[in-house]
């Protein structure tokens, strides 16, 4: 048996889930449709033996005012027809018997009742070949019984044909509910099956621009599947995003990288030729080639970070963004000797503390501080400014240099994104990106904007309570 079982779970498990829903919802129709059918069979059996009873309870009643001085008598219809009662009078002394042959049959218990030691009674019995139902009653004042029989085949003919009735509506139910079943479950999961059938086809052609068409419905109304295939909708938008920057950024690093490998190639090819170049031209080559491999390697390094498109998680630790600042202008001074930096901090940020990464915060800052000494001119100023706004942390980069034209500014945070301005100056069109990557990871929010009387401010606004999620990890 339980092998049977088993058998039959492993058939249904591999049935599509369309029609294992349309087996439950008609399992379960058929079962109720069951027991409405034997409720309804119960009940009408009972109500037809009762009506059956409260005749023969009706007719002896009539009886016993008619049949009062009969005295003893044995019935002689043999109860042969269905609408006439079969009628006998029994006496509690057997010596008092009518003569011949009694046409029901007399027990003990139709004498008890005769002499009243028994309460009316009913019986189910056979006469003459026919079913019936008997009804015995003691006669008023009289130490007699009367005993009154109907024919109950009419009812038990009315029973089986309810009977067959109900099991036909049941069937028919049962059919209508597997039918409507299938039907139901074909109509719900059809945005699974366009779900299914988007995702079979998205490993199939690797494009995650295919999308699932959301069913239509009342304003402000969605039910489950069509929440999980709005959900479906924005995990493929995500992933075409996350694609197309993945395709974008190796396309950006193949085209900034084919530049400096070339340049490398040559002087690779050059110097080894060295014999024939003079100590000048050897010393040149050896320079170029020594600076071009450092130009290479921290575009190399910077792509690594950026491909993750998030910050590693190492443990945090309370970082005090006033001596980031510190270090990083005086690396900035030292990096670039012909700009003036400025540094001012307020008085409530100097001791502020928040959860970080120290080495990751210190390369936002340097990223910022040298792009905005790279558009400085000679002996210009860059000032950077630390301050306490509505419970973050508020720090302003600025410059006096051409400043970002409009058309510029949605997109100096992209990467390998270079203005027209910046193209002739060193750099991969990465730090920035690079930037605000971290001030991302960090729960902090870094933008870019035209500075009052000209040059760039980039602000980063650092929440002194972080949310749960933040963290450069």
């Amino acid at each position: 048996m339980t092998g049977r079982r088993r058998l039959g779970g492993r058939w249904v498990r591999r049935r599509p889930l369309r029609t294992r829903l349309a087996l439950a919802a008609s399992a379960a129709v058929a079962l109720v449709a069951v027991g409405v059918c034997a409720a309804a069979f119960l009940v009408l059996r009972v109500q037809m033996s009762r009506q059956l009873n409260l005749n023969l309870a009706q007719t002896a009643t009539q009886l016993a005012q008619r049949t009062r001085n009969w005295g003893p008598t044995a019935g002689d219809t043999s109860c042969r027809y269905p609408a006439v009662p079969c009628v006998q009078i029994i006496p509690a002394d057997p010596a008092r018997d009518a003569h011949g042959r009694s046409a029901l049959p007399v027990s003990p218990a139709t004498r008890e009742v005769a002499a009243g030691r028994r309460a009316p009674y009913y019986t189910d019995l056979t006469v003459a070949g026919y079913p019936v139902r008997l009804y015995t009653v003691r006669l008023h004042g009289k130490d007699e019984a009367l005993q009154v029989a109907l024919r109950s085949d009419t009812v038990e003919r009315g029973v089986r044909q309810a009977a067959w009735a109900l099991a036909a509506v049941g069937g028919t139910g049962v059919l209508l509910a597997a039918a409507l079943g299938y039907w139901v479950s074909r109509t719900g999961l059809a945005p699974v099956a366009r779900l299914t059938a988007t995702a079979e086809r998205i490993a199939t052609t690797r494009d995650p621009r295919h999308r699932i068409d959301l069913p239509t419905g009342p304003a402000g109304h969605e039910d489950e599947i069509t929440r999980l295939a709005t959900s479906f909708n924005t995990m493929l938008g995500e992933l075409e995003q996350s694609v197309t920057a993945q395709r974008r950024l190796v396309a950006d690093a193949s085209h900034e990288l084919r530049t400096p490998l070339t340049a490398l190639r040559t002087n690779a090819e050059l110097l080894a030729r060295a014999d024939r170049l003079t100590d000048a031209q050897r010393d040149r080559a050896s320079g170029a080639l020594a600076r071009q491999l450092r130009e290479v390697t921290t575009l190399v390094n910077d792509l690594i970070e950026l491909a993750r498109d998030e910050e590693p998680r190492p443990l945090l630790e309370q970082v005090r963004p006033a001596d980031l600042l510190e270090h990083a202008v005086a690396a900035a001074r030292e990096h670039w000797p012909e700009v003036a930096f400025t540094a001012r901090t307020a008085p409530g940020a100097a001791d502020a503390t928040l959860p970080g990464v120290p080495a990751r915060l210190a390369r936002l800052l340097s990223n910022l501080l040298d792009n905005a000494a790279k558009f400085s001119p000679p002996g210009g100023p860059v000032e950077t400014e630390l301050d306490v706004v509505a419970d973050a942390l508020d720090l302003t980069v600025r410059d006096h240099g051409p400043g970002i034209a409009t058309d510029d500014l949605p997109f100096v945070f992209d990467r390998f994104y270079r203005a027209q301005a910046a193209r002739a100056l060193p750099g991969s069109g990465l730090g920035l990106a690079m930037a605000r990557q971290i001030a991302r990871a960090h729960g902090a929010e870094l933008t870019a904007e035209r500075a009052p009387g000209g040059g760039a401010l980039f602000r980063l606004r650092m929440p002194l309570t972080p949310p749960p999620e933040a963290g450069a990890g």
